[in-house]
Protein backbone atom coordinates (compact mmCIF):
# COMPACT_ATOMS: atom_id res chain seq x y z
CA UNK A 1 0.00 0.00 0.00
CA UNK A 2 1.54 3.34 -0.78
CA UNK A 3 1.26 6.12 2.08
CA UNK A 4 0.07 9.71 0.71
CA UNK A 5 0.09 11.53 4.17
CA UNK A 6 -3.23 12.64 3.44
CA UNK A 7 -6.27 12.46 6.05
CA UNK A 8 -9.29 10.15 5.15
CA UNK A 9 -12.46 12.16 4.83
CA UNK A 10 -15.21 9.73 4.54
CA UNK A 11 -14.07 7.48 1.12
CA UNK A 12 -12.31 10.78 0.01
CA UNK A 13 -8.56 11.67 0.72
CA UNK A 14 -7.87 15.19 1.55
CA UNK A 15 -4.63 17.18 2.59
CA UNK A 16 -5.34 21.09 2.56
CA UNK A 17 -3.83 22.24 5.25
CA UNK A 18 -0.21 23.54 5.29
CA UNK A 19 1.28 21.68 8.84
CA UNK A 20 3.42 18.71 8.26
CA UNK A 21 5.17 16.27 10.51
CA UNK A 22 6.62 13.28 9.70
CA UNK A 23 6.93 9.85 11.72
CA UNK A 24 10.29 8.82 13.64
CA UNK A 25 11.63 5.77 14.06
CA UNK A 26 13.03 5.96 17.42
CA UNK A 27 15.92 3.34 17.13
CA UNK A 28 17.45 5.83 14.62
CA UNK A 29 15.87 8.86 14.69
CA UNK A 30 15.40 9.19 11.53
CA UNK A 31 12.43 10.80 9.95
CA UNK A 32 10.07 8.46 7.84
CA UNK A 33 8.34 9.21 4.67
CA UNK A 34 6.28 10.33 3.41
CA UNK A 35 5.24 13.58 4.88
CA UNK A 36 1.52 13.81 6.78
CA UNK A 37 -0.66 16.64 6.34
CA UNK A 38 -2.02 17.97 9.10
CA UNK A 39 -6.33 18.07 9.50
CA UNK A 40 -7.62 21.73 8.73
CA UNK A 41 -10.88 22.54 11.15
CA UNK A 42 -12.69 22.35 7.92
CA UNK A 43 -11.45 18.42 7.33
CA UNK A 44 -12.26 18.01 10.33
CA UNK A 45 -15.75 19.43 10.61
CA UNK A 46 -16.32 17.45 6.96
CA UNK A 47 -15.21 14.22 8.51
CA UNK A 48 -17.77 14.67 11.18
CA UNK A 49 -20.95 15.69 9.41
CA UNK A 50 -20.25 12.78 7.18
CA UNK A 51 -20.29 10.51 10.49
CA UNK A 52 -24.02 12.31 11.19
CA UNK A 53 -24.66 11.79 7.53
CA UNK A 54 -24.00 7.93 7.89
CA UNK A 55 -25.64 7.44 11.19
CA UNK A 56 -29.21 6.91 10.56
CA UNK A 57 -28.30 4.27 7.23
CA UNK A 58 -25.30 2.61 9.36
CA UNK A 59 -27.12 2.05 13.09
CA UNK A 60 -30.40 0.19 10.91
CA UNK A 61 -27.97 -2.11 9.20
CA UNK A 62 -28.90 -5.70 10.60
CA UNK A 63 -26.91 -7.34 13.08
CA UNK A 64 -25.83 -10.12 10.33
CA UNK A 65 -24.30 -6.61 8.33
CA UNK A 66 -22.71 -5.18 10.73
CA UNK A 67 -21.16 -8.45 12.19
CA UNK A 68 -19.64 -8.90 8.75
CA UNK A 69 -18.40 -5.56 8.44
CA UNK A 70 -16.31 -6.19 11.22
CA UNK A 71 -15.47 -9.29 10.15
CA UNK A 72 -14.17 -8.22 6.97
CA UNK A 73 -12.42 -4.82 9.00
CA UNK A 74 -10.32 -7.55 10.64
CA UNK A 75 -9.41 -10.25 7.04
CA UNK A 76 -8.30 -6.30 5.34
CA UNK A 77 -5.79 -6.16 8.42
CA UNK A 78 -4.34 -8.96 8.24
CA UNK A 79 -4.19 -8.59 3.94
CA UNK A 80 -1.63 -6.04 4.62
CA UNK A 81 0.93 -8.69 5.58
CA UNK A 82 4.27 -8.33 6.54
CA UNK A 83 4.69 -4.50 5.11
CA UNK A 84 1.98 -3.57 8.11
CA UNK A 85 4.56 -5.16 10.61
CA UNK A 86 7.01 -3.68 9.28
CA UNK A 87 5.92 0.06 9.13
CA UNK A 88 4.78 -0.46 12.56
CA UNK A 89 8.08 -1.47 14.14
CA UNK A 90 9.93 1.52 11.61
CA UNK A 91 7.78 3.99 13.82
CA UNK A 92 7.31 2.51 17.75
CA UNK A 93 10.73 0.18 17.67
CA UNK A 94 8.40 -2.60 18.67
CA UNK A 95 9.59 -6.08 17.68
CA UNK A 96 8.20 -7.66 14.89
CA UNK A 97 7.19 -10.84 17.43
CA UNK A 98 5.86 -8.06 19.66
CA UNK A 99 3.60 -6.29 16.19
CA UNK A 100 2.78 -9.88 15.59
CA UNK A 101 0.92 -10.84 18.64
CA UNK A 102 -0.79 -7.44 18.96
CA UNK A 103 -2.04 -7.56 15.14
CA UNK A 104 -3.60 -10.98 16.10
CA UNK A 105 -5.38 -9.36 19.41
CA UNK A 106 -6.90 -6.42 16.87
CA UNK A 107 -8.10 -9.54 14.68
CA UNK A 108 -9.19 -11.74 17.43
CA UNK A 109 -11.14 -8.55 19.39
CA UNK A 110 -12.84 -7.18 15.80
CA UNK A 111 -14.19 -10.91 15.36
CA UNK A 112 -15.04 -11.51 19.04
CA UNK A 113 -17.27 -8.06 18.53
CA UNK A 114 -18.55 -9.72 15.31
CA UNK A 115 -19.98 -12.18 17.29
CA UNK A 116 -21.65 -10.00 20.16
CA UNK A 117 -23.13 -8.02 17.44
CA UNK A 118 -24.51 -11.57 15.28
CA UNK A 119 -25.60 -13.16 18.48
CA UNK A 120 -27.73 -9.73 19.62
CA UNK A 121 -28.15 -9.93 23.57
CA UNK A 122 -25.91 -7.05 24.30
CA UNK A 123 -28.43 -4.79 23.47
CA UNK A 124 -30.57 -5.66 26.98
CA UNK A 125 -33.96 -5.47 25.49
CA UNK A 126 -37.19 -5.44 28.45
CA UNK A 127 -40.49 -5.83 27.85
CA UNK A 128 -43.24 -5.22 30.45
CA UNK A 129 -46.69 -6.43 29.68
CA UNK A 130 -49.64 -5.81 31.34
CA UNK A 131 -53.94 -5.51 31.19
CA UNK A 132 -53.80 -2.92 33.76
CA UNK A 133 -50.70 -0.67 32.65
CA UNK A 134 -48.95 0.54 29.18
CA UNK A 135 -47.08 -1.51 27.44
CA UNK A 136 -43.81 -0.67 27.42
CA UNK A 137 -39.98 -1.79 26.01
CA UNK A 138 -36.93 -1.17 26.12
CA UNK A 139 -33.62 -1.50 24.24
CA UNK A 140 -29.99 -0.13 23.88
CA UNK A 141 -29.10 1.95 20.63
CA UNK A 142 -26.20 3.49 19.41
CA UNK A 143 -25.26 7.26 20.73
CA UNK A 144 -24.03 8.58 17.44
CA UNK A 145 -20.79 9.61 16.02
CA UNK A 146 -18.17 8.83 18.22
CA UNK A 147 -14.31 10.27 18.29
CA UNK A 148 -11.62 7.88 18.68
CA UNK A 149 -7.81 9.15 19.52
CA UNK A 150 -5.35 5.88 19.27
CA UNK A 151 -2.53 4.94 21.79
CA UNK A 152 1.09 5.57 21.46
CA UNK A 153 1.73 2.52 22.99
CA UNK A 154 -0.40 -0.14 21.13
CA UNK A 155 -0.04 0.92 17.66
CA UNK A 156 -2.67 -1.80 16.13
CA UNK A 157 -4.73 -3.26 19.43
CA UNK A 158 -5.36 0.26 21.09
CA UNK A 159 -5.26 2.37 17.56
CA UNK A 160 -7.26 2.82 14.27
CA UNK A 161 -9.25 -0.75 14.45
CA UNK A 162 -8.51 -0.79 18.01
CA UNK A 163 -11.06 -2.09 20.64
CA UNK A 164 -12.63 1.88 21.27
CA UNK A 165 -12.99 1.30 17.21
CA UNK A 166 -14.46 -2.20 17.29
CA UNK A 167 -17.05 -1.59 20.12
CA UNK A 168 -18.12 1.56 18.57
CA UNK A 169 -18.50 0.10 15.30
CA UNK A 170 -20.44 -2.75 16.70
CA UNK A 171 -22.91 -0.74 18.72
CA UNK A 172 -23.93 0.87 15.58
CA UNK A 173 -22.02 3.96 15.92
CA UNK A 174 -20.35 6.15 13.23
CA UNK A 175 -16.48 7.14 13.95
CA UNK A 176 -13.86 9.26 13.47
CA UNK A 177 -10.04 8.40 13.94
CA UNK A 178 -7.63 10.97 15.48
CA UNK A 179 -4.75 8.89 14.66
CA UNK A 180 -1.85 9.46 16.59
CA UNK A 181 1.49 11.12 15.51
CA UNK A 182 3.73 8.74 16.54
CA UNK A 183 3.27 6.00 13.74
CA UNK A 184 1.29 7.84 11.40
CA UNK A 185 2.17 5.32 8.81
CA UNK A 186 0.55 2.50 10.76
CA UNK A 187 -2.84 4.60 11.04
CA UNK A 188 -3.08 5.44 7.56
CA UNK A 189 -2.32 1.32 6.51
CA UNK A 190 -5.04 0.79 8.99
CA UNK A 191 -7.53 3.08 8.08
CA UNK A 192 -7.27 1.91 3.92
CA UNK A 193 -8.35 -1.39 5.31
CA UNK A 194 -10.94 -0.39 6.98
CA UNK A 195 -12.12 1.37 3.91
CA UNK A 196 -11.90 -1.15 2.24
CA UNK A 197 -14.20 -3.18 4.32
CA UNK A 198 -16.62 -0.53 4.16
CA UNK A 199 -17.47 -0.62 0.17
CA UNK A 200 -17.25 -4.48 0.16
CA UNK A 201 -19.90 -4.61 2.78
CA UNK A 202 -21.95 -2.21 1.36
CA UNK A 203 -21.45 0.41 4.58
CA UNK A 204 -22.79 3.97 4.08
CA UNK A 205 -20.11 6.78 3.42
CA UNK A 206 -18.99 8.28 6.60
CA UNK A 207 -18.96 4.65 8.69
CA UNK A 208 -15.07 5.40 8.92
CA UNK A 209 -12.64 8.69 8.80
CA UNK A 210 -9.67 9.02 10.47
CA UNK A 211 -7.88 12.43 10.62
CA UNK A 212 -3.98 13.09 11.00
CA UNK A 213 -2.37 15.81 13.25
CA UNK A 214 0.73 16.55 15.65
CA UNK A 215 -0.65 19.46 17.46
CA UNK A 216 -3.60 19.54 20.19
CA UNK A 217 -6.31 21.53 18.34
CA UNK A 218 -7.10 18.78 15.45
CA UNK A 219 -7.91 16.46 18.75
CA UNK A 220 -9.64 19.70 20.54
CA UNK A 221 -11.68 20.49 17.31
CA UNK A 222 -12.75 16.57 17.22
CA UNK A 223 -13.90 16.78 20.79
CA UNK A 224 -15.88 19.93 20.60
CA UNK A 225 -17.88 19.20 17.76
CA UNK A 226 -21.48 19.16 18.23
CA UNK A 227 -22.30 16.07 16.19
CA UNK A 228 -19.71 13.89 18.15
CA UNK A 229 -21.79 12.00 20.93
CA UNK A 230 -19.03 10.52 22.61
CA UNK A 231 -15.34 10.09 22.83
CA UNK A 232 -13.06 7.08 23.83
CA UNK A 233 -9.30 7.78 24.53
CA UNK A 234 -5.92 5.49 25.71
CA UNK A 235 -3.40 7.44 26.86
CA UNK A 236 -1.52 9.92 29.51
CA UNK A 237 -3.45 11.79 32.50
CA UNK A 238 -2.93 15.18 31.54
CA UNK A 239 -3.81 14.34 27.38
CA UNK A 240 -7.27 12.41 28.60
CA UNK A 241 -8.60 15.45 31.66
CA UNK A 242 -7.92 17.83 28.81
CA UNK A 243 -10.15 16.24 26.61
CA UNK A 244 -12.49 15.58 29.57
CA UNK A 245 -12.86 18.86 30.13
CA UNK A 246 -13.49 19.93 26.80
CA UNK A 247 -16.18 18.01 26.60
CA UNK A 248 -17.81 18.40 30.08
CA UNK A 249 -17.79 22.54 28.84
CA UNK A 250 -19.66 21.65 25.64
CA UNK A 251 -23.25 23.56 25.25
CA UNK A 252 -23.85 19.53 25.53
CA UNK A 253 -21.64 17.78 27.28
CA UNK A 254 -20.74 14.40 25.99
CA UNK A 255 -18.97 11.56 28.08
CA UNK A 256 -15.45 10.81 27.79
CA UNK A 257 -14.10 7.10 27.92
CA UNK A 258 -10.98 7.79 28.91
CA UNK A 259 -8.01 5.51 29.91
CA UNK A 260 -5.41 7.33 31.38
CA UNK A 261 -3.09 5.29 32.84
CA UNK A 262 -2.40 3.89 36.76
CA UNK A 263 0.85 2.52 38.81
CA UNK A 264 -1.29 -1.04 39.36
CA UNK A 265 0.15 -1.80 42.90
CA UNK A 266 1.39 -5.04 43.99
CA UNK A 267 1.03 -6.38 47.48
CA UNK A 268 3.17 -8.95 48.58
CA UNK A 269 1.96 -10.86 51.91
CA UNK A 270 3.79 -12.94 54.23
CA UNK A 271 3.09 -16.35 52.43
CA UNK A 272 4.29 -15.27 49.40
CA UNK A 273 7.44 -13.74 50.42
CA UNK A 274 8.23 -17.02 52.78
CA UNK A 275 7.06 -19.63 50.18
CA UNK A 276 7.59 -18.09 46.49
CA UNK A 277 10.09 -14.96 46.97
CA UNK A 278 12.54 -16.05 44.58
CA UNK A 279 9.71 -17.17 41.69
CA UNK A 280 7.89 -13.79 42.55
CA UNK A 281 11.24 -11.24 42.60
CA UNK A 282 11.84 -13.19 38.60
CA UNK A 283 8.40 -12.29 37.78
CA UNK A 284 8.07 -8.78 39.17
CA UNK A 285 11.20 -7.86 37.34
CA UNK A 286 10.04 -9.48 33.84
CA UNK A 287 6.64 -7.73 34.50
CA UNK A 288 8.08 -3.94 34.95
CA UNK A 289 10.34 -4.39 32.03
CA UNK A 290 7.70 -5.96 29.69
CA UNK A 291 7.53 -3.29 26.71
CA UNK A 292 10.38 -1.21 28.33
CA UNK A 293 8.13 -0.60 30.78
CA UNK A 294 5.44 1.19 28.43
CA UNK A 295 2.32 -0.83 29.40
CA UNK A 296 -0.72 0.68 31.11
CA UNK A 297 -1.15 -1.67 33.69
CA UNK A 298 3.39 -1.95 34.22
CA UNK A 299 3.19 -2.56 38.25
CA UNK A 300 5.20 0.57 39.54
CA UNK A 301 4.40 0.23 43.08
CA UNK A 302 5.25 -2.73 45.35
CA UNK A 303 4.21 -2.89 49.06
CA UNK A 304 5.11 -5.62 51.56
CA UNK A 305 5.44 -6.12 55.26
CA UNK A 306 9.53 -5.67 56.68
CA UNK A 307 10.39 -9.27 56.99
CA UNK A 308 13.59 -11.44 56.58
CA UNK A 309 12.33 -12.56 54.02
CA UNK A 310 11.33 -9.41 52.23
CA UNK A 311 14.70 -8.61 52.80
CA UNK A 312 15.84 -11.32 50.69
CA UNK A 313 13.18 -10.55 48.33
CA UNK A 314 14.29 -7.17 48.02
CA UNK A 315 17.71 -8.31 47.39
CA UNK A 316 16.60 -10.99 44.84
CA UNK A 317 15.04 -8.23 42.64
CA UNK A 318 17.51 -5.76 42.82
CA UNK A 319 19.98 -8.30 41.43
CA UNK A 320 17.67 -9.35 38.74
CA UNK A 321 17.26 -5.11 37.49
CA UNK A 322 20.97 -5.00 37.77
CA UNK A 323 21.13 -7.71 34.70
CA UNK A 324 17.81 -6.75 32.96
CA UNK A 325 18.54 -5.06 29.64
CA UNK A 326 17.37 -2.07 28.42
CA UNK A 327 15.07 -1.38 25.10
CA UNK A 328 14.15 1.41 22.90
CA UNK A 329 11.14 3.60 23.93
CA UNK A 330 8.44 4.41 21.55
CA UNK A 331 9.41 7.99 21.23
CA UNK A 332 11.93 11.01 22.78
CA UNK A 333 8.78 12.30 24.26
CA UNK A 334 7.84 9.46 26.34
CA UNK A 335 11.93 8.48 27.56
CA UNK A 336 12.12 12.27 28.38
CA UNK A 337 9.37 12.60 30.48
CA UNK A 338 10.13 8.53 31.75
CA UNK A 339 13.93 10.60 33.19
CA UNK A 340 12.03 13.52 34.28
CA UNK A 341 9.88 10.93 36.37
CA UNK A 342 12.60 9.35 37.95
CA UNK A 343 14.40 12.13 38.48
CA UNK A 344 11.48 13.65 40.01
CA UNK A 345 11.30 10.66 42.58
CA UNK A 346 14.23 10.29 43.64
CA UNK A 347 14.75 14.06 45.11
CA UNK A 348 11.72 12.64 46.85
CA UNK A 349 11.95 12.49 50.90
CA UNK A 350 13.14 8.68 51.51
CA UNK A 351 13.03 7.67 48.23
CA UNK A 352 16.25 5.39 47.33
CA UNK A 353 17.86 3.96 44.03
CA UNK A 354 18.29 0.32 44.73
CA UNK A 355 19.34 -0.45 41.45
CA UNK A 356 19.17 0.35 37.52
CA UNK A 357 20.40 -1.39 34.39
CA UNK A 358 22.93 0.08 32.34
CA UNK A 359 22.90 2.47 29.82
CA UNK A 360 24.03 1.64 26.50
CA UNK A 361 24.21 4.78 24.42
CA UNK A 362 21.44 4.11 21.83
CA UNK A 363 18.62 7.05 21.36
CA UNK A 364 15.69 7.11 23.01
CA UNK A 365 16.44 3.76 25.26
CA UNK A 366 14.60 2.80 28.27
CA UNK A 367 16.95 2.05 31.72
CA UNK A 368 15.20 -0.54 34.34
CA UNK A 369 15.06 1.28 37.90
CA UNK A 370 14.32 -0.29 40.94
CA UNK A 371 13.66 2.87 43.76
CA UNK A 372 12.47 1.78 47.23
CA UNK A 373 10.51 3.90 50.09
CA UNK A 374 9.28 3.20 53.36
CA UNK A 375 5.71 3.32 54.20
CA UNK A 376 5.54 6.61 56.76
CA UNK A 377 7.51 8.60 53.62
CA UNK A 378 5.17 7.50 51.17
CA UNK A 379 1.95 8.83 52.90
CA UNK A 380 3.09 11.67 53.56
CA UNK A 381 3.53 12.62 49.77
CA UNK A 382 0.94 11.78 47.28
CA UNK A 383 3.59 12.19 44.44
CA UNK A 384 4.93 9.14 45.26
CA UNK A 385 1.58 7.58 43.49
CA UNK A 386 1.67 9.18 40.06
CA UNK A 387 3.08 7.02 37.17
CA UNK A 388 5.84 7.00 35.76
CA UNK A 389 6.02 5.62 32.31
CA UNK A 390 8.59 3.21 31.59
CA UNK A 391 10.64 0.42 33.29
CA UNK A 392 11.24 1.16 36.77
CA UNK A 393 8.91 0.42 40.13
CA UNK A 394 8.97 1.55 43.38
CA UNK A 395 8.96 -0.66 46.29
CA UNK A 396 7.11 0.36 50.22
CA UNK A 397 8.00 -1.82 53.36
CA UNK A 398 5.39 -1.27 55.78
CA UNK A 399 5.72 -1.86 59.32
CA UNK A 400 3.24 -4.34 59.81
CA UNK A 401 -0.85 -5.68 58.40
CA UNK A 402 -2.40 -2.24 59.71
CA UNK A 403 0.26 -0.32 57.87
CA UNK A 404 -0.26 -2.13 54.38
CA UNK A 405 -3.99 -1.05 55.01
CA UNK A 406 -3.46 2.43 55.47
CA UNK A 407 -1.37 2.06 52.32
CA UNK A 408 -4.53 0.58 50.45
CA UNK A 409 -6.75 2.86 52.20
CA UNK A 410 -4.78 6.04 50.53
CA UNK A 411 -4.31 5.11 46.99
CA UNK A 412 -6.09 6.97 43.99
CA UNK A 413 -8.08 4.59 41.27
CA UNK A 414 -6.29 2.19 39.72
CA UNK A 415 -6.81 -0.10 36.66
CA UNK A 416 -5.10 -3.27 38.81
CA UNK A 417 -3.71 -4.39 42.36
CA UNK A 418 -2.48 -7.67 42.32
CA UNK A 419 -2.49 -9.64 45.51
CA UNK A 420 0.54 -12.47 45.91
CA UNK A 421 0.16 -15.20 48.83
CA UNK A 422 -1.50 -18.04 50.40
CA UNK A 423 -5.27 -18.88 50.44
CA UNK A 424 -4.59 -18.46 54.71
CA UNK A 425 -3.45 -15.33 53.25
CA UNK A 426 -6.23 -14.17 51.91
CA UNK A 427 -8.64 -15.19 54.85
CA UNK A 428 -6.14 -13.19 57.46
CA UNK A 429 -5.85 -10.18 54.56
CA UNK A 430 -9.53 -9.78 53.40
CA UNK A 431 -9.77 -6.53 55.11
CA UNK A 432 -7.00 -5.47 52.55
CA UNK A 433 -9.13 -6.89 49.97
CA UNK A 434 -11.94 -5.82 50.87
CA UNK A 435 -10.21 -1.81 50.24
CA UNK A 436 -8.91 -2.75 47.39
CA UNK A 437 -12.20 -3.45 45.61
CA UNK A 438 -13.25 0.24 45.75
CA UNK A 439 -10.00 1.35 44.48
CA UNK A 440 -9.49 -0.77 41.08
CA UNK A 441 -11.08 -2.36 38.34
CA UNK A 442 -9.25 -5.57 38.45
CA UNK A 443 -7.80 -7.35 41.32
CA UNK A 444 -5.31 -9.68 40.50
CA UNK A 445 -4.35 -13.25 42.79
CA UNK A 446 -1.08 -14.37 41.97
CA UNK A 447 -0.10 -13.27 38.78
CA UNK A 448 0.71 -9.97 37.11
CA UNK A 449 -1.30 -7.13 35.73
CA UNK A 450 0.92 -6.93 32.28
CA UNK A 451 -1.25 -8.73 29.72
CA UNK A 452 -5.09 -8.13 29.37
CA UNK A 453 -7.12 -10.90 27.97
CA UNK A 454 -10.10 -9.88 25.80
CA UNK A 455 -12.81 -11.92 26.54
CA UNK A 456 -16.59 -11.09 27.86
CA UNK A 457 -15.36 -11.03 31.57
CA UNK A 458 -12.61 -8.57 31.55
CA UNK A 459 -12.66 -5.47 32.92
CA UNK A 460 -10.21 -2.83 32.15
CA UNK A 461 -10.83 0.29 33.55
CA UNK A 462 -10.87 1.68 37.55
CA UNK A 463 -11.90 4.62 39.73
CA UNK A 464 -10.31 8.21 38.58
CA UNK A 465 -7.75 9.07 37.58
CA UNK A 466 -7.20 5.52 36.32
CA UNK A 467 -10.14 6.17 34.24
CA UNK A 468 -12.87 9.20 33.73
CA UNK A 469 -15.88 6.83 34.10
CA UNK A 470 -14.97 3.46 36.78
CA UNK A 471 -18.52 2.15 35.59
CA UNK A 472 -16.85 1.29 32.37
CA UNK A 473 -14.25 -1.00 30.79
CA UNK A 474 -12.30 0.30 27.40
CA UNK A 475 -11.12 -4.07 26.99
CA UNK A 476 -13.71 -6.73 26.85
CA UNK A 477 -17.54 -7.03 25.62
CA UNK A 478 -18.86 -5.12 27.76
CA UNK A 479 -17.21 -1.90 25.97
CA UNK A 480 -19.78 -1.72 23.68
CA UNK A 481 -22.27 -0.56 26.52
CA UNK A 482 -20.33 2.89 26.40
CA UNK A 483 -21.36 3.67 22.95
CA UNK A 484 -25.18 3.26 23.11
CA UNK A 485 -28.25 4.79 25.36
CA UNK A 486 -31.36 2.83 26.81
CA UNK A 487 -34.36 4.27 24.37
CA UNK A 488 -37.55 3.11 25.59
CA UNK A 489 -41.37 3.07 23.44
CA UNK A 490 -44.52 3.17 25.22
CA UNK A 491 -47.93 1.30 23.95
CA UNK A 492 -46.20 1.23 19.98
CA UNK A 493 -47.78 -1.00 17.48
CA UNK A 494 -46.02 -4.14 16.66
CA UNK A 495 -45.07 -3.64 13.15
CA UNK A 496 -43.26 -0.17 14.21
CA UNK A 497 -41.37 -1.77 17.15
CA UNK A 498 -37.63 -2.64 16.72
CA UNK A 499 -36.85 -6.63 15.99
CA UNK A 500 -35.32 -7.00 19.33
CA UNK A 501 -38.54 -5.54 20.93
CA UNK A 502 -41.46 -7.37 18.63
CA UNK A 503 -43.27 -10.37 20.32
CA UNK A 504 -42.13 -13.01 18.46
CA UNK A 505 -38.43 -12.46 18.65
CA UNK A 506 -37.34 -12.68 15.25
CA UNK A 507 -33.76 -12.37 16.19
CA UNK A 508 -33.95 -15.38 19.09
CA UNK A 509 -31.81 -13.03 21.58
CA UNK A 510 -32.11 -13.16 25.60
CA UNK A 511 -35.13 -10.58 27.01
CA UNK A 512 -36.26 -9.73 30.16
CA UNK A 513 -39.84 -10.46 29.76
CA UNK A 514 -41.94 -9.43 32.91
CA UNK A 515 -39.11 -9.62 34.63
CA UNK A 516 -37.86 -12.93 33.53
CA UNK A 517 -34.90 -13.83 31.15
CA UNK A 518 -36.39 -15.65 28.31
CA UNK A 519 -36.04 -16.45 24.73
Amino acid sequence: MALTGQNFIGSHRSGNGSKTFQGINPETESKLKPDYVEATSDEVDQAVQKAEEAFNDYRQKSTVNRAEFLEAIADEIMELGDALIKRASEETGLTEGRLTGERGRTFNQLRLFADVVREGSWVDARIDRSDEAPDVRSMKMALGPVAIFGASNFPLAFSVAGGDTASALAAGCPIVVKAHPAHPGTCEMVAGAILKAVEKTGMPEGTFSMVQGISHEVGTALVEHPLIKAVGFTGSFKGGKALYDAATSRPEPIPVYAEMGSTNPIFLLPGALREKGDEVAEGLTNSVNLGVGQFCTNPGLVAYEESDEARAFHQAVADHFKKAGTGTMLTSGIQSAYKEGLETLLQQEGVQLVASGSEDGSPNTGVPHLLKVDSKNFLANDGLEEEVFGPSTLTISAEGKADLIDIAENLQGHLTATLYGTEEDLETYSDLVTVLQRKVGRLIFNGFPTGVEVNHAMIHGGPYPATTDSRTTSVGTSAIDRFARPVCFQDFPESQLPDELKDENPLDIWRLENGEHTK
